[in-house]
């Protein structure tokens, strides 16, 4: 079992930046990819990003690209995700999740979930 627990979300305007974390406990930390989605009211969960084990491959849903950063310490057993240039269509739920495979952008596919952190852009 993984336990998962994020934190960092908040209310924020356009063009803010905000750090989300998670972290996390129980089995080894570094034997998992770990992804973020995020789900908007009425939508389905979504990839957001993911990383690899070690930390050295990283990976990012189009409309991130360029604007959020991954990454991880497994020292502290930790993913962030680092967002900038934040616009109001980033408001949604973001969620942390682990698997023990190579990463996958289905949230099926994944399956250590924690329990999410509200991320709300300002127009």
């Amino acid at each position: 079992q993984v336990q998962l627990v994020e934190s960092g979300g908040g209310l924020v305007q356009t063009g803010g930046s905000l750090r989300l974390s998670c972290a996390a406990s129980g089995r080894t930390f570094s034997n998992y990819v770990m992804g973020w989605f995020r789900q908007a009211p009425g939508k389905e969960r979504e990839f957001v990003a993911a990383i690899s084990w070690s930390g050295s491959s990283t990976y990012y849903t189009d409309y991130v690209k360029g604007r959020f950063t991954i990454s991880r310490d497994n020292a502290k057993n930790t993913v962030y995700l680092q967002m900038n240039s934040l616009k109001p269509e980033d408001t949604a739920i973001y969620y942390c999740a682990a698997r023990p495979g190579p990463y996958r952008t289905s949230p099926e596919l994944y399956g250590y979930w924690g329990q999410g952190t509200q991320v709300t852009v300002s127009s």
